[in-house]
This record gives C-alpha cells, structure tokens and sequence, in this order.
C-alpha cells in the first residue's frame, strides 16, 4: 500500500502547514509555495537540499533515524506524524520479504472476552485493524445498536460513517468523527503497508465516498489512544463519553476500547438508563422468540 507517493505527499502536506515565522525564518518576500520551501527544511534539518529532495520525492531507502529524527523536528510533527514517518522508512527498507500475509484471526481469546464481559458499568469494545468491532459488552452492545442494526454482525466504524446517512444524526460532530477516523485508518495503514484487508477497505471507501477521498488526500495521521465522544443514542438521547484505547501485547491487531462518563454527570444517569433499555429490550426479544410457534 505505501508507495512513493505516500511518502511524497506525506511530507510535501507536511511541509505546506509550517511557515518560516513558525520556525524562526524570514519570509522573504513573495514565495511561491505554501509553507516552508525545500531549502528551508533542508537547512533545519541540517541536511543537504539535494538530499531532502530525494527523500521528499519518496526514496526513504538507507535514510538513517537521526536523519529522520531531524526531519520530524524541523516540520514540528506531532507523535502521531513522527511514528508514521517511520513506519514508511521501515516500509522503504523493508524489501520484499517483509510483504508477507496478514494472519487471518480464528478466534478470540476466552480470557479476554471473560475481561470484556466482567466490565459492566462502562461500555467496552474490541477493534480490530480495520475499524471493525470483534466483540462488545452488553453496554456497548446498546451503545452501538443502531450500527448493528443496519450493518448485522460486521460492524465497521468507517464504512457506518462514510456509507450510512443516519450516522450524521447518531454523532453530532459527524465531521470531527469523519476526520478521526480517516486518519486513524491512515496510521493504521502506514503500519500495515502489506495488508490486504486495510487496502481493500480503503480501496471500497474511497471508491464509494467523496468525503473520504477528500480526508484520504490530506495524510493526516492520528493515535487513537483518548478521547470525548459525543452521541446522539434513539433511545436516550445525548450521551458524552470519555473514551480510552488499550494496546494488547498479546493480540497485536485488536485494540480494547472503554466508554465512560464523568461521575454524576447527565451522561451518567443516561448511561445508566441505556443499561435498563437495553435489558428490557433484550427480555422483549427473548418472550417473542418463545412466542412464535
């Protein structure tokens, strides 16, 4: 998936957002590119033009760390940026032994879905590479209901946001969700260049939505580590959620993510209250399947 390219408009967009104010240079006058020019990166990373040139045109091959490390300082990256740099360095000079298969996942842990269902006041979910839900507790069930609803069993973040109407209404502030979630798929990307589950997904997404080829193009990268996210649930309103994202060592391609409101918040209460809808919803379904003959 990454290719020179990438690398080329990863840096070049990069570049195009610091000004020479920002890093203490003269403007010098009229300038005919956005941001800083060549030279400029060139000088602050203290390597020569001709070099920055070549990398910025998307060779990264045999670049050193400290090199990199320059790079990233000089166009002020934030942590997210500077990993993904070095994802694609690693990508460069990975070869062609490192384009291997992705494993294919054949289950989950029992241990770790006795850890997902022991968490009962806050709503929990397993990610996995490619924004897809793997599994969810009983509030995270509720909480993402709607998403199941119209999706069955396969839940994907990205394609629920980018494909379906209805999930403008379900977040509020739908273009701060779309935004994350395309650069959370392009960290997720620049780390897995090889996998062709990811490629396909973004292959689907940009082929079917103006929205995210619009994000794709930009490069912006993000960690998904914490958060506020905002809801708007049908069945109890406007719930706030502070969110937490847990690496597992011992899953690399699932992630554990924890929903949780501020104590005495009206978040809470609702919380609380989606909880109770859920269970009676569940009882509901439970006494029409025993009804039908």
């Amino acid at each position: 998936m990454t290719t020179r390219d990438d690398v080329r408009d990863f840096l070049v967009s990069r570049r195009a957002r610091i000004t020479p104010a920002m890093v203490g240079l003269p403007s010098g006058g009229s300038r005919r590119v956005a941001g800083l020019r060549r030279g400029e990166v060139a000088i602050l990373a203290g390597v020569s033009v001709e070099y920055y040139t070549k990398l910025e045109r998307g060779d990264l091959r045999g670049v050193s760390d400290e090199v990199l490390e320059a790079i990233a300082a000089a166009l002020r990256f934030t942590e997210a940026e500077h990993r993904h740099l070095f994802d694609l360095a690693r990508t460069a000079n990975a070869g062609a032994k490192a384009r291997k298969r992705a494993t294919t996942r054949t289950g989950i842990r029992p241990s770790l879905l006795h850890l997902l269902t022991s968490i009962t006041d806050a709503a929990a979910v397993l990610g996995d590479r490619t924004s897809g839900i793997v599994a969810a507790n009983s509030l995270a069930r509720a909480l993402y209901d709607p998403l199941y609803r119209t999706m069955g069993d396969h839940v994907t973040y990205a394609r629920y946001i980018f494909f379906d109407p209805s999930s403008q209404q379900f977040y509020p502030d739908w273009e701060d969700i779309a935004d994350a979630s395309v650069a959370s798929l392009r960290t997720v990307a620049g780390r897995n260049p090889f996998d062709r589950e990811i490629s396909d997904l973004v292959g689907e997404l940009s082929t079917r939505s103006e929205a995210f080829r619009v994000r794709w193009a930009r490069h912006d990268v993000r960690l998904h580590i914490e958060g506020v996210k905002r809801i708007q649930h049908p069945a109890v309103g406007l719930l706030e959620l502070e969110y937490n994202t847990l690496v597992l060592p011992g899953d690399e391609d699932l992630t554990l993510t924890v929903y949780t409101a501020a104590p005495g918040s009206d978040s809470a209460d609702r919380l609380r209250l989606l909880a109770t809808w859920w269970a009676t919803e569940n009882v509901q379904n439970a006494s029409t399947t025993t009804a039908e003959p």
